[in-house]
């Protein structure tokens, strides 16, 4: 009879799973009952050190030499959860906070704990290698000392690079006596790379070096700063047009002005990020409208800000007019009523309304008084009674021309409807009415 491959792989697996579960139950079952604990060594777990600030507060320092910097530690568990275990997962950590003197000493606080909850539970520490911590403390030298920056890289042609930033300009330098007296100067390095067209900032490493300009390394050194700050501005110079930006309206067109300013442009010097995308500086608004007689305006020349007008000119001045601009006055006849009471009668008043309008000579001289409209928006008066000065807008219809001459006006009366009458037929002057009576 043939063995089946298929029902061999099944038996094997059933046994080794078999063998699993006797395992299991033996190592957490098999010592009276309880779990039957083994033992595991994990080499080299990092000691943590707490309490520093205090220590620095106290004028004390902790050195690297001496100082035990990771332990041995035997664990005790079930073999399962000593298999689970890792060496990341296990913390180590000695309080400094008590230590009173200097020198290489003793320490009794030490704490164990890990990063689950579950190894809190079931492993426990049954040795440890070195058996007793030893630190190394020693007083605490300080002084300030200067920071410089080293430039790298290049900005591009036709660039310039302004006022190198660097903050803080010095740091306070503490750690061993030998160690700090060695600082002569802080240093660090910002690299601008290759043809830099823009700002350029970083948070920079701190490095000391001594009076001979070399660096100092493995070094217990710290600092009131752990980065320093670096800014160096990239500048470029451009030329920029001085420009109004104008506003048209009916009657007051671009076309029908002759304008200038003087200077026409400016040499600004400032950051890239900042001027590459201008090409022009806008003095102020200007309206045409309000254009009349005076010719010349006078406006202050605005730079960017972190820019710097290198011509020196700090004002500008605009000369403008009209190539051909007439005023006159038409009046105004066509009186539409917006928004009229439906229960009240109106009655307008004012029946004619002299309008001063401009524009080109072409175009005044085409206005009569059908091209002006004079409206008038009653929606404020719909429970009035009586007679009332209302605002009045005046437009003129089919020319471009302008109206001027400020806030124009009419009077209405405004009164209550009386009830419908059907209205007398009118009669020629001299004729009786007929009544509707024959008489013979």
């Amino acid at each position: 009879m043939k063995s089946n491959p298929k029902q061999k792989a099944v038996y094997l697996a059933l046994c080794i799973l078999a063998a699993i579960v006797v395992w299991i139950f033996v190592d957490n079952f098999g010592n009276n009952g309880g779990a039957v604990m083994h033992t595991k060594w994990f080499r080299d777990v990092p000691i943590t050190y707490t309490g520093e600030t205090v220590l620095t507060e106290r004028g004390f320092m902790l050195l690297d030499e001496d100082t035990v910097s990771t332990v041995d530690l035997e664990m005790e568990g079930t073999a399962f959860d000593l298999a689970l275990l890792d060496k990341d997962y296990i913390r180590v950590t000695v309080d400094l906070s008590n230590v009173s003197r200097t020198g290489v000493q003793t320490v009794t606080s030490v704490i164990y704990g890990y990063t689950e909850e579950y190894f809190r539970q079931n492993i426990t520490v049954s040795d440890r290698t070195p058996s007793v911590i030893t630190i190394n403390v020693a007083e605490l030298y300080h002084k300030t000392v200067d920071v410089r920056c080293e430039i790298s890289g290049n900005v591009a042609e036709g660039y310039s690079a302004g006022e190198l930033q660097v903050s803080p300009t010095e740091i306070e330098v503490r750690g061993d006596q030998e160690d700090v007296d060695a600082v002569s100067y802080a240093k660090v390095t910002l690299d601008l790379g290759e043809d830099a067209t823009s700002t350029v900032t970083g948070e920079l490493p701190i490095q000391f070096y001594d009076a001979n300009d070399q660096l100092l390394e493995n070094t217990s050194l710290q600092t009131t700063e752990e980065t320093i700050q670096v800014t160096l501005p990239v500048y470029v110079t451009r030329e920029l047009q001085l420009t109004m930006n104008f506003v048209e309206s009916a009657g007051a067109r671009m076309y029908n002005v002759d304008w200038g300013i003087e200077p026409s442009t400016i040499l600004v010097s400032g950051p890239a990020d900042v001027l590459n995308s201008m090409d022009s500086i806008v003095l102020d608004d200007f309206n045409l409208a309000e254009l009349g007689s005076t010719t010349n305006y006078s406006y202050a020349i605005p730079i960017p800000e972190g820019c710097e007008n290198l011509s020196g000119v700090t004002r500008a001045t605009l000369r403008i007019s009209f190539k051909d601009m007439q005023r006159t006055t038409v009046t105004a006849t066509n009186f539409i009523l917006e928004n009229a009471p439906e229960d009240r009668t109106v009655d307008l008043l004012t029946e004619q309304l002299a309008v001063s309008i401009f524009g080109t000579s072409g175009d005044v001289g085409a206005i009569t008084s059908d091209n002006i409209l004079v409206t008038v928006d009653l929606a404020d008066f719909g429970s009035a009674v009586g007679t009332y000065t209302v605002p009045a807008e005046v437009t003129v219809v089919g020319h471009d021309v302008g109206v001027s001459g400020g806030t124009y006006q009419v009077r209405v009366t405004i009164s209550e409807q009386t009830s419908d009458q059907p209205a007398e037929p009118d009669t020629p002057a001299g004729e009786t009415p007929d009544t509707g009576d024959e008489t013979t």
